[in-house]
């Protein structure tokens, strides 16, 4: 199937620059092919976030969205920053990159099954359940477009009696709109070596829940953010509390994948945080409706890497475009996919092979004004958080922004110390009330895969993995992923073997990421598996 462009990814990004492309086009009154596939069952199956949304992007694209219906429905009317103690906590000033006037309180997912409906109206075509498996390039090394997964490959690599063969997608242009650590990204920077001359990127792991709660304890329109307890100082990490329409809060705990203790488990740590006396009273009698989990690019400016390439460009989360101290990256997401859709009509009129034009116009947008300003906040807390928060306040108050210095960022996977020099961590048993079990969690994720399918988490080297991981770390990969994908068992002679189920996988990219030997490898499994979140 051939189109003009092709769109990898339905999220802000990828929706985003499909319906500024369209719109140009019946501006111009001229025919445009685009197309958009999703891994996910349905649009917004996969996609997770907080989510309180700056509509700064949304009013550029679509001026009339109220009209239109847009899922804003609760607009942010108080903010609140507190310190956590174990018992108790106090509150904070809220920083102005943390204030929220103006802003909405969302779900991202049906925001972007609003966004896909707007896109389709205009004539997009939109192919939920096809995962992108590869990049194809011609004899150049231009990417032509993508190769979709195969359907109906048995564990052992037999085909099925369902089998079906993967569909070549080419285009003019190919946007990648994948989203943190996308597997194809991951391809180009190898391709291209995109990450030359900029910073590794650093992540996080964000947990989140949706909770029905007692109306007595809900208040629309309230945003909360704590930093401190459970995590140590010398942790990156924080959460949020989000009070949507019709009862619901969302709340969600974020974990810096740079962390140093290899027994640190970032979903115990969200139980117990829940279980905080300040925090506790609002889920009280709540019933938790949703569950899930996703790594969050927090590398800011300085990771960003070159975004084009002979073919195409990045654009979204795949690229890094999240502001950290505003906790934000939808508006700057949709922007990124708005200007690399100005730079696809640009270059289909002068026949460039290259979008040479984007990164241009993307440096002289808000994005990276908004980007540049924040750079040093993110670093400064790899010293610390009492460091970090000092820092944070003059760097905000007194450089605003302007820093004559650019902070380094360092990639997560080398910052492990070996279990033997790091202390365990004792964490309570779920209380069944407003903390659970990772298997209860995984359940209401709505996660499901095709069980007899070669497994998405490919290990490169086995070995390395099980004796290198076990040995010097205690294998972290089975408390830093949040859905008990990795178990260490043992055979009849006490032999240690490493474990993948495979089917828990709730794509949160974290083992990708935070693997010491960078031997494990997060792939597309066949189309619409993973989870199905239904308000996330």
């Amino acid at each position: 199937m051939n189109f003009d462009v092709l769109i990898v990814g339905a999220g802000p990004s990828g929706l985003s620059a499909a319906i500024r492309l369209k719109t140009l086009a019946l501006a111009q009154g001229r025919g445009l092919d685009v197309c958009v596939i999703e891994k996910g069952a349905e649009i917004g199956a996969h996609i997770l976030s907080g989510a309180v949304i700056e509509p700064k992007a949304l009013n550029e694209l679509i001026p009339d969205w109220k009209k239109r219906g847009a899922p804003l429905n609760t607009p942010a009317i108080m903010d609140e920053f507190l310190f956590l103690s174990e018992s108790g906590a106090v509150k904070l000033p809220t920083p102005p990159q943390m204030k929220n006037h103006g802003n909405y309180i969302i779900s991202l997912g049906n925001f972007c099954r609003w966004l896909a409906l707007q896109a389709e109206e205009l004539g997009v075509q939109i192919f939920p359940g096809f995962p992108g498996k590869e990049v194809m390039f011609n004899l150049e090394g231009q990417v032509l477009g993508v190769l979709t997964a195969d359907r109906g490959v048995a564990k052992n690599g037999n085909r099925k009696e369902n089998y079906q063969p993967g569909i070549e997608l080419t285009a003019k242009y190919t946007l990648f709109a994948e989203g943190a650590r996308g597997s194809l990204t991951r391809q180009l920077f190898e391709k291209f070596n995109l990450r030359k001359k900029c910073n590794p990127q650093t992540y996080a792991i964000g947990i989140k829940e949706l909770w029905e709660v007692d109306p007595k304890n809900h208040h629309p329109g309230k945003v909360t953010h704590t930093i401190g307890w459970p995590l140590d100082s010398a942790t990156y990490g924080g959460s949020f509390i989000y009070h949507l329409e019709n009862n619901q809060v969302a709340i969600g705990y974020a974990v810096g994948l740079d962390y140093k203790n290899p027994y640190l488990n970032p979903f115990k740590e969200f139980q117990r945080f829940k279980a905080h006396p300040v925090i506790r009273g609002t889920f009280a009698g709540g019933r938790r409706i949703s569950y899930g989990a996703r790594a969050i690019s927090e590398g800011g400016y300085q990771s960003i890497p070159k975004l084009t390439f002979p073919g195409g460009a990045i654009i979204g989360d795949a690229a890094g475009f999240l502001n950290v101290p505003k906790i934000k990256g939808t508006h700057t997401a949709m922007k990124s996919g708005m200007v690399a859709a100005d730079a696809i009509f640009l270059a289909l009129k002068k026949g460039d092979k290259e979008l040479v034009e984007y990164p241009k116009m993307l440096k002289k947008s808000w994005v990276y004004k908004e980007l540049r300003r924040a750079r040093n906040i993110r670093p400064a807390f790899r010293f610390g958080l009492w460091f970090g928060l000092i820092y944070s306040a003059i760097d905000t108050y007194i450089f605003r922004g302007l820093a004559p210095w650019t902070l380094k960022n360092h990639a997560d996977h080398l910052a492990l110390k070996p279990a033997d020099k790091c202390r365990q961590i004792e964490y309570p048993k779920p209380d069944g009330q407003v903390s659970f079990d990772l298997m209860s969690s995984v359940f209401i994720s709505n996660t499901n895969h095709a069980e007899d399918q070669p497994s998405h988490l490919v290990l490169t080297d086995y070995d390395l993995t099980l004796e290198h991981s076990l040995k010097v770390y205690d294998s972290p990969e089975t408390r830093y992923c949040p859905a008990g994908v990795y178990e260490i068992v043992r055979d009849e002679k006490q032999k240690p073997q490493l474990q993948v189920n495979a089917q828990n996988c709730v794509h949160c990219k974290t083992c990708d990421i935070k693997d010491p030997d960078q031997a494990i490898v997060w792939v597309t499994p066949e189309g619409g598996d993973g989870p199905n979140y239904p308000n996330m």
